[in-house]
């Protein structure tokens, strides 16, 4: 029998070494070293060969299977396809369709009260009215706690099933006995299989449990979500293979103190990725918002203050209207800060760097706060000209048009430059009422929108003259 040998292993990146650190040299975290059993490799064993190699032009498309959620917001994040679809009353068709596609592994990430256990209940009820069989695998709560949570969203079905478990082995024996339609494990980091000598949450019991899922998913064309919790930075627990080895994964974001939760696609096997969902929190549980750029602009003021812009930033295939807001004041204090929220603090302080050397505009002794309106992260570089304009307006103290919106990225040399999908954009403005948009000069556009103004800017000074002063 081979010998048994031991490792240590950082629960953060996977780094493994002979002996106990205090720091990990990968990721520079501290106490994160767990010793794990190094399981024995077995040689020389035979394996048949079901599927040989193949020539690409043999192989056979098989048509992608999906459910529908009933939750639009949640079939948008899971991606759309052409295949068969199975919609809510049952019926199957070939045209695009949206939902969980049947045999894959999805990973949903979040905070702790973020809201996952409850979209996934909702799910699952939902699921059920469609008459789909759904195991909701528990390995954190009781099924009497599950029950109550179940009252309070009004899920009721015969089709759902309850299993408080944490081990794989008797997990896997269900599934296998019950052939759900779809699988919920919540969560990953709770559960643990025999065949690993480390306690749950482990690095090694982590990416055995989810081979293990993932070979279920696969070769009995059962569809499985497990949830998975992040890290205090925001990043999901446990190795990063865990994010390689799964098709979807998922991130819950929003503030657990605020009713509004955004649920981001950031990698998906089937779909888009970038594609966002829109949810409110309430006390019968989350519920969508059809028309999310409705929602940012709710508050928005239309004899706003100066330093408040609307830009159009792109999620995955949707555009959204978001409000900027910009406050500069002269600091105390040797050193200015740099705040933004919602932002790139590093996009900021190259906005800042280019308006000061381009146009003149001096902050070397004021604090700069950018802040989005509604919680929502704009990673693209398309707000730029938003963001130099809300600036911009603040220290002059001078209003922008409230009937102006804005897209364009800025370069360094002060020229803004083309963004994509700059027709949906257009038209997402206009349907929200806005009379003029400040795009960039470099994108073309191929027909006409009625209703509103397209005004094409080439210099960040342009876009400042043009966007300013109009009459309301």
């Amino acid at each position: 029998m081979a010998k048994v040998k031991s490792k240590y292993v950082c629960q953060s990146c996977g780094y493994e070494t002979a002996g106990y650190l205090g720091k990990c040299p990968e990721c520079g975290s501290w106490g994160t070293f767990v010793e794990e059993t190094d399981i024995p490799v077995i040689k020389d064993v035979q394996i048949p060969d079901n599927c040989p190699p193949m020539k690409l032009n043999e192989i056979e498309m098989n048509s992608e299977i999906r459910m529908s959620t009933n939750i639009s917001e949640f079939d948008r994040v899971l991606g759309s396809g052409r295949g068969k679809c199975i919609e809510p009353a049952g019926k199957t068709t070939g045209e695009a369709c949206q939902g969980i596609v049947q045999g894959s592994l999805v990973l949903i990430a979040g905070d702790p009260g973020i809201g996952k256990s409850t979209i996934l209940l909702q799910t699952s009820g939902e699921l059920c009215k469609n008459n789909k069989k759904v195991l909701y695998v528990s390995a954190e709560e009781s099924a009497g706690q599950i029950k109550l949570r179940a009252e309070r969203l009004g899920v009721k079905s015969d089709n759902l099933y309850i299993y408080p478990q944490t081990n794989l082995e008797l997990i896997k024996k269900h599934i296998e006995e019950m052939k759900p339609d779809l699988v919920i494990v919540d969560s990953i980091q709770a559960v643990y299989t025999s065949a690993i000598q480390s306690s749950a949450g482990s690095v090694s019991q982590i990416r055995e449990c989810c081979n293990t899922l993932m070979h279920i998913a696969k070769t009995q064309n059962i569809s499985i979500i497990v949830i998975g919790h992040v890290t205090k930075e925001g990043n999901i627990a446990g190795p990063k293979v865990l994010e390689h080895m799964v098709d979807t994964v998922i991130q819950f974001e929003g503030d657990k103190y605020k009713s509004y939760r955004i649920l981001r696609s950031i990698k998906n096997r089937f779909g888009n990725t970038s594609e966002v969902g829109i949810f409110e929190m309430g006390s019968n549980g989350l519920t969508e918002v059809i028309n999310p750029s409705e929602l940012f602009l709710k508050e928005y003021n239309q004899t706003q203050t100066p330093g408040s812009t609307i830009i159009v930033t792109s999620e995955g295939t949707r555009p959204l209207l978001v409000e900027i807001q910009a406050l500069v004041g002269t600091t105390p204090y040797p050193a200015p800060r740099r705040v933004a929220n919602g932002v790139d603090t590093g996009r900021v302080l190259q906005i800042l760097a280019v308006l000061e050397k381009r146009i003149g505009l001096n902050l070397s002794k004021q604090d700069v706060y950018v802040n989005v309106i509604g919680g929502i992260d704009v990673n693209e570089p398309a707000a730029d000209l938003g963001i130099a304009l809300a600036i911009v307006t603040c220290v002059r103290d001078v209003v922008f048009d409230s009937h102006t919106a804005i897209v364009g990225e800025i370069g360094l040399s002060g020229e803004i430059r083309a963004v994509n999908h700059i027709e949906r954009r257009i038209t997402e403005a206009q349907k929200l009422g806005f009379k003029r948009i400040i795009i960039p000069a470099a994108n073309e556009i191929q027909e006409n929108i009625e209703g509103i103004e397209v005004i094409k800017v080439k210099k960040i000074l342009e876009a400042i003259t043009r966007g300013v002063r109009h009459d309301n």
